[in-house]
């Protein structure tokens, strides 16, 4: 990647600032020792809420909130996040950090749990964006899931597919970037989505229903 190319994107990953709320959930993942959506990738999902008029978001994965609060700023003002996460304490933080950035108790629904266990129990059709950020090996589950649950014209979003570089190394890769170029393929290939993939942080694979 040429040096201009790099200031450019470094440059749209820091363009929508982020508010104290924000990097006080940042700094808690920190802690955590998680890894947080970069503020381009942010500012992706809050546009792509909005896009959809989101009043119904399911996120797999709370982490400390980081992404859920770029969501429901893109969402209608009567929306509901529908976030999973097998660590309660790191919703813990995502709730105070919700409070914080303004959020009304009422705006998210917190369910801990493995999301294979959890997804399931969601309702057909019902959301208007699923936001997949949990275990790369169950990716192909989530995108099954993620069309049950999904309305027609609704999206799913993966984040994080360019894997540091990996998924398109031509070396060895472990199991996990193996299952980032199978979802890539399974999305590409299906004939229930309209994808694109968008080069912001790690990577963002976003596809429409159909």
């Amino acid at each position: 990647m040429t040096g201009n190319r790099q200031t450019s994107w470094a440059f749209a990953d820091a363009y929508v600032a982020e508010d104290e709320a924000l990097r006080w959930a940042r700094d808690r993942a920190r802690e955590a020792g998680l890894r947080s959506v970069t503020p381009g990738t942010g500012a992706a999902l809050g546009l792509l809420a909005a896009t959809v008029d989101a009043k119904a978001v399911a996120e797999i994965g709370t982490g400390c909130g980081v992404s859920g609060i770029h969501l429901l700023h893109g969402m209608r003002p009567d929306g509901v996040l529908t976030t999973v996460d097998p660590e309660p304490e790191h919703q813990q933080f995502a709730r105070q950090a919700f409070r914080a950035a303004g959020f009304a108790s009422n705006r998210a629904r917190f369910i801990p749990g493995r999301a294979l266990d959890v997804l399931p129990r969601l309702a057909d059709a019902g959301y208007d964006l699923v936001f997949c950020d949990g275990d790369r090996l169950e990716l192909l589950d989530y995108l099954a899931e993620s069309l049950r649950l999904l309305r027609t014209g609704g999206l799913v979003v993966f984040e994080g597919v360019f894997a540091a570089g990996r998924t398109v190394d031509s070396g060895p890769q472990p199991t996990e970037v193996i299952r980032i170029r199978e979802l890539l393929r399974a999305v590409r290939e299906s004939q229930d989505l309209v994808p694109s993939l968008l080069p912001v942080g790690d990577g963002l694979l976003c596809a429409v229903k159909r």
